[in-house]
């Protein structure tokens, strides 16, 4: 009864490991709500924010104001993992 009791189907062993998943989807749940919070303010901030519009059609876009000029660097090249080692 006892070996059952730690490592049956519905034992202490298997408790303890539901009790780590549950704290692990947990977290994830949360972090994922504050995700979606946060693009979800972001959607209602382009929505009514003439500020946030334009600072996304600046960054997007590239647009610019009269008489604005916009510098683009050029991209930096991916360094292959398989290259660098020797």
């Amino acid at each position: 009864m006892g070996y059952h009791a730690v490592f049956g189907a519905n034992g202490l062993i298997v408790y303890q490991q539901k009790r780590v998943e549950y704290r692990k989807l947990d977290a994830e749940i949360r972090s994922l709500q504050e995700e979606n919070q946060k693009l979800n303010d972001h959607i209602k901030a382009l929505q009514t924010d003439p500020k946030a519009i334009e600072k996304e059609a600046r960054e997007q876009l590239r647009y610019a104001k009269p008489g604005e000029v916009i510098y683009v660097a050029p991209e930096r090249p991916q360094v292959d993992a398989k290259s660098t080692k020797k």
